[in-house]
């Protein structure tokens, strides 16, 4: 039994991953999570105790899979940094709308684990300002925030995306306006690195503030 405990645990965790993203947690039904999984329904309740805290794994974990995949290090180029938070949004849907989810249900209420995800972004803002050549401060953090959303927004509101631009064309995150093709991903990429390496003071605090 033991050594059948993990499998079933992953299994859960996957199928309450595609559940939650469709649901929400409002919506979500455990029978259908259990279902999906093959399991019984009450090892969900045995593994997580009820739906909410599964539903807080099931974000943790996806949190650190784009911690993971997505690193900021001191020397990194920003704006490539802002190229990779792009590709991870846009080839992980599924998890955009976790994020989404998580969003609407907790609003301004505190999070599970939020010191350890906030100590994340910390780590983040300190690697940026290395980068910068300044101290860590609320206008890089800012500068941080910017630079994830305009990464992230065109792949979590896609449907604005498709509205502005037009029809998704060839090339990798291209979109169609008339008879051009624009490379979403290169421009989004292009804007951060002239945005990143405009005036002084536009994400480094200027001498004295």
């Amino acid at each position: 039994m033991t050594s059948e405990a993990p499998p079933t645990k992953e299994r859960l965790l996957a199928a309450a991953k595609e559940e939650f993203a469709a649901h929400g947690i409002a919506g979500a039904r455990v029978d259908r999570i259990a279902e999906l999984a093959g399991v019984n329904k009450e090892r969900i309740y045995g593994y997580f105790g009820n739906k909410q805290k599964l539903f807080d794994a099931v974000v943790g974990r996806a949190l650190d899979e784009l911690a993971e995949a997505v690193p900021l290090k001191a020397g990194d180029d920003p704006a490539e940094y802002v190229g990779r938070v792009y590709d991870f949004h846009r080839d992980n849907p599924v998890l955009v709308r976790l994020f989404f989810w998580e969003g609407l249900h907790y609003r301004d209420g505190v999070l599970p684990n939020e010191d350890r995800r906030r100590g994340r972004y910390e780590e983040k803002i300190a690697a940026l300002a290395e980068s910068f050549g300044t101290e860590a401060s609320p206008k890089v953090a800012a500068c941080l925030l910017s630079m994830i959303g305009l990464a992230a927004w065109p792949n979590a509101v896609p449907q604005l995306a498709r509205l502005i631009i037009g029809t998704e064309g060839g090339g990798q995150g291209g979109a169609g306006v008339g008879a051009g093709v624009l490379d979403l991903r290169a421009h989004v990429v292009a804007f951060a690195r002239q945005a990143l390496s405009g005036p002084e003071g536009v994400c480094v605090p200027e001498p004295g503030a």
